[in-house]
């Protein structure tokens, strides 16, 4: 999939992801709350852009919505130290981290890891980015998530465990930034079921618009 931003374009190279980043979102689920960052990926096949109509999985029988702020990476390279983090950013917007809990669960008491839970083609939903600016700030970005047009999440980068510079330092420390890497930065609490059919969107308080997508 290709990134369209200010009339550039750029190939998604990886997609990152954070999970258990807000207390509350941890709570609802029972789990331990981390001390560092909770990090795993997606291939490219798992992204879908707004309007289109992501395939429902057939491998388990409970998906969940994750709605999540999601980062456009704009330069490779290495992450020095957390205060060179921002740097890197290009872009931002809303998408949500589409989760089968039934199958995640049975693989966490195993031991295994989440891929067939979270990594599946059309699992990463994303709408279209926005650049991102100076005068932006990353600890106070309102986003929410809505099935069949009633909102069931609401969050704000400030409610984050890790903040975004946290998030981007830590992962860029690990494996070096490549143009059009994604990551995705943790969802509020407020998860819960999609069903076939269903219709799912998200906003955020950078833009007006609003993206969505429909299982058929």
């Amino acid at each position: 999939m290709e990134i369209v931003l200010h009339g550039k374009s750029a190939t998604v190279q990886r997609i990152f992801c954070v999970g258990m980043n807000y207390l509350d979102h941890v709570k609802e689920l029972n789990n331990k709350i981390p001390e560092k960052p909770v990090i795993f990926m997606k291939p490219a096949s798992s992204l879908i852009a707004s309007g289109k109509n992501p395939r429902f999985p057939s491998h388990g029988s409970n998906l969940h919505y994750e709605t999540e702020l999601v980062l456009l990476i704009g330069k490779g390279g290495h992450v020095k130290q957390e205060s060179d983090a921002i740097r890197f950013i290009s872009g931002l917007t809303i998408g949500f981290d589409l989760t089968l809990r039934d199958l995640q669960n049975n693989l966490r008491q195993n031991g295994h890891p989440w891929e067939i839970s979270k990594a599946f083609d059309d699992s990463a939903p994303i709408g279209n980015f926005l650049e991102f600016k100076s005068g932006v700030d990353l600890n106070n970005i309102e986003f929410s998530g809505f099935v069949n047009g009633e909102m069931r999440q609401k969050g704000n980068s400030s409610e984050m465990i890790f903040p975004i510079e946290k998030l981007v330092s830590c992962i860029g420390s690990i494996w070096d930034f490549l143009p059009g890497d994604i990551i995705f930065t943790g969802t509020p609490p407020g998860v819960g079921i999609l069903k076939k059919g269903d219709t799912f969107s998200a906003r955020f308080s950078l833009s007006n618009e609003e993206f969505s997508w429909q299982f058929q």
